[in-house]
């Protein structure tokens, strides 16, 4: 005999799945929400905001390098793994970057992509086949590197001499500055291999179930070895604009930056537990922190006084909201499956 619904149970069943459809819109496109509610309530609140000077220089432009180490974290953190090491990595590079400078513009690049791609061959190698957790593993290197950044610079500034390399970085074409083409490119780079190429689909298994990936046949060390080695790419080369930024390389450059590329990769909806991911939402990700602290310097300038560290403050803030409220997404998910 057919079962006949009531409407008592029928009003139940679409209540559930209109919050099912919300939960989901929220956990994958949550952050292209709020960034757009961000946007229009700074740009009624303060004159200027939305002008491309303030848009172009003070958010993006500035937060480049962030964005560059959060592309690399979302396909580290789409495995199940994390990589603390950017930040270190991106001091490390600058440094690298200033000694090479005075050999030219192009010696200069490729030292700050091999100095990445060294620290994340180490730590893939460390975690695929010494069998250390990676958030052990990379911890242990942001101290290390930290401290070779600090050795190789003798604890001071080192100055970029490379005037290619500083009208590089510091140039524009069409009136986009450079640095932004470089991060819009590799974030178009980025959508494109996760979701056309094989890699991808092997980093999402292994997030997924790293012992189903095995026995699925996926080579699951050197696809871990290649999200590291890409993570510290990255960095490198997020090293080398922050580096043309601040016309020098430095141990003490890049501190906590792990943590906002950790943030705006998970509130763009990459599973801080893997086996799912966004780049767009990465990108989306890292607008979203930049406008929020880029929000702080206009309340300074409105009179209302802020401490730089309030910044840190924001950040972590931000990162725990977005963890939670992700967490409950997912638990909420995983009841009704």
């Amino acid at each position: 005999m057919a079962q006949v619904s009531t409407p008592k149970a029928q009003s139940a069943r679409l209540s559930q799945d209109y919050r099912s459809t919300a939960a989901t819109i929220i956990r994958r496109q949550g952050a292209l929400i709020a960034l757009i509610l961000v946007l229009v309530i700074s740009s009624i609140s303060f004159n200027g905001f939305l002008t491309p000077y303030n848009v172009l220089d003070n958010v993006i432009v500035s937060n480049v390098p962030i964005g560059l180490i959060a592309l690399g974290m979302t396909f580290v953190i789409i495995t199940g793994g994390i990589d603390l090491s950017v930040g270190s990595t991106i001091a490390l590079s600058s440094v690298m970057v200033a000694l090479a400078s005075p050999h030219g513009m192009w010696f200069a690049i490729a030292a700050a992509i091999l100095t990445g791609l060294a620290v994340g061959l180490f730590n893939g190698f460390v975690i695929t086949q010494m069998h250390v957790p990676p958030f052990v593993c990379t911890l242990a290197t942001l101290l290390g590197v930290r401290g070779l950044a600090l050795y190789f610079s003798n604890e001071h500034n080192v100055t970029v001499t490379s005037s290619d390399l500083l009208n590089f970085g510091n140039g524009s074409l069409f009136g986009i500055p450079t640095p932004v083409i470089v991060l819009v490119a590799a974030f178009a780079i980025g959508i494109i291999v996760l979701h056309y190429s094989r890699f991808a689909r092997h980093l999402l298994a292994i997030g997924g179930n790293e012992e189903a990936a095995r026995l699925l046949g996926i080579r699951v060390n050197a696809t871990l070895l290649g999200a590291y080695m890409l993570s510290g790419a990255l960095a490198g080369l997020a090293g080398m604009f922050i580096a043309i930024q601040t016309f020098t390389g430095s141990g003490n450059l890049a501190n906590g930056y792990e943590l906002s590329a950790i943030a705006a990769t998970v509130v763009g909806g990459t599973l801080i537990s893997g086996g799912e991911g966004s780049v767009f939402g990465t990108f989306v990700g890292v607008l979203l922190l930049g406008f929020i602290l880029n929000i702080l310097n206009f309340l300074s300038g409105a009179g209302i006084t802020l401490s730089p560290f309030w910044q840190d403050v924001v950040r972590g803030a931000f990162l725990l909201v977005v963890i939670l409220l992700q967490s409950r997404l997912t638990s909420k998910k995983a009841e009704r499956i």
